[in-house]
């Protein structure tokens, strides 16, 4: 059946996917090799060296495809090999980039620690607002670079306002759209050119791989991420691919209940007397929450927020979490709690982190699949543990 006819939930399961032709396996095969045998002289059966491409790997970017609504995607070893093949694939010497300035914290390191050394030059502005994106605009930039919800504050950028400065000026637009993936958020309905994916996170869900992709419908660029990938040598790894392929399956149905359970979590937390504030776009006190309806299928299964007591309690409380585990990535089954000005974003200099909200009191949380109140549970007795407020005695019966 044609894709257009078929709900999100069967194209994750079915998209692009097809039996292998030697014994029409349920699971594509794992094609664990680096070299395939030539038939003759300059003969393939289209695989020669699995630096270049492979089976497993093929169809991982025809599943992404799918789901991204464009020819099969590029992947890439790690999310951030797909950032920097981006940037590698459309900028050069002289070139000039406009990114959000809530951004994932590898994304600034590599323009800061290696592409401004190589005479191509960034500016990170507040792209919440798409007159600052304009203003940024110099006669050599070639891409502008959005991440929404940002990263680790959850910031919004209209992705549609954006995309028409984009195109009024001739620059390709990029959307980091790890956060929610094409399920919740369709950035190309929304005027994007590239759509780029930590695979790691959401789309293989198990914290069992790392992965990245870029996904456009234009084919000349698609054709220059597979050259430089073939270059630089970040092809996806056939076991990561095939476990993402696995992992894809259940995409929809894991991301419908992170959503309700982020949703359950962050409505607690802003009632609690020991939250100094929370941020998550499915609130109604969030003030670009009209934005998130309008471009969001849904809020997304992160939460950041702030305790009242400060920076000391908020560690304590962080080490004393006993169901949530502290870990830097996210999208996983399991509940991840992370302090990003030690983590995530340590590179970043600590007044820069301070100007774009990212306090060292900062908690971010990858809301997982377990029950809610459990991890409700979880966050009031390490609350407690820390000092910053007390406990019902229900609560601390049901951490027993």
């Amino acid at each position: 059946m044609p894709s257009e006819d078929l709900d999100i939930s069967t194209l994750a399961i079915r998209g692009g996917r097809s039996l292998d032709s030697h014994a029409s396996s349920i699971l594509f095969p794992l094609y664990q090799t680096s070299t395939f045998v030539h038939d003759a002289v300059g003969v393939d059966k289209g695989f020669s060296y699995s630096r270049v491409s492979n089976p497993t790997v093929d169809a991982l970017e025809k599943a992404i495809g799918v789901l991204e609504g464009t020819p099969p995607a590029v992947c890439f070893r790690t999310g951030m090999a797909a950032v920097t093949t981006l940037f590698l694939s459309v900028l050069r010497a002289g070139d000039h980039a406009v990114l959000s300035e809530v951004i994932y914290g590898g994304t600034m390191r590599l323009f800061r620690e290696i592409l401004d050394h190589l005479g191509i030059t960034a500016s990170f502005v507040d792209t919440s607002d798409a007159a600052n994106v304009e203003r940024a605009i110099r006669p050599e930039t070639k891409i502008i670079f959005i991440e929404t919800p940002g990263n680790p504050t959850l910031k919004l950028t209209d992705i549609a306002a954006v995309a028409e400065v984009a195109k009024r000026h001739s620059i390709l637009l990029a959307v980091d759209n790890t956060f929610l993936t094409s399920l919740l958020q369709n950035v190309f309905e929304l005027g994007a050119d590239i759509s780029l994916l930590s695979t790691t996170k959401y789309i293989d869900g198990h914290n069992a791989t790392l992965g990245g992709s870029l996904a456009t419908h234009d084919e000349k660029l698609l054709e220059r991420f597979r050259l430089i990938r073939k270059t630089i040598g970040t092809t996806q790894a056939p076991f990561e691919a095939w476990l993402t392929l696995q992992g894809m399956k259940t995409l929809p149905a894991r991301l419908k209940l992170h959503c309700e359970n982020a949703q359950i979590i962050a409505e607690w937390l802003e009632a609690h007397p020991a939250v100094a504030r929370v941020y998550f776009p499915g609130l109604d006190s969030c003030e670009q929450k009209a934005l998130a309806d309008k471009q969001q299928n849904a809020p997304g299964g992160m939460i950041a927020f702030e305790l009242k007591a400060g920076f000391d309690a908020t560690i304590r409380a962080l080490n004393h979490v006993k169901l949530c585990s502290r870990a830097e990535s996210l999208g996983g089954l399991e509940t991840l709690i992370t302090h990003p000005s030690s983590t995530t974003h340590a590179d970043v200099e600590p007044q820069v982190r301070r100007a774009l909200g990212i306090s060292d009191g900062l908690v971010r949380l990858s809301v997982g699949l377990e029950a809610a109140q459990d991890i409700i549970a979880d966050l009031e007795q390490a609350f407690e543990a820390a000092g910053c407020c007390p406990a019902s005695e229900e609560v601390r019966n049901e951490v027993r």
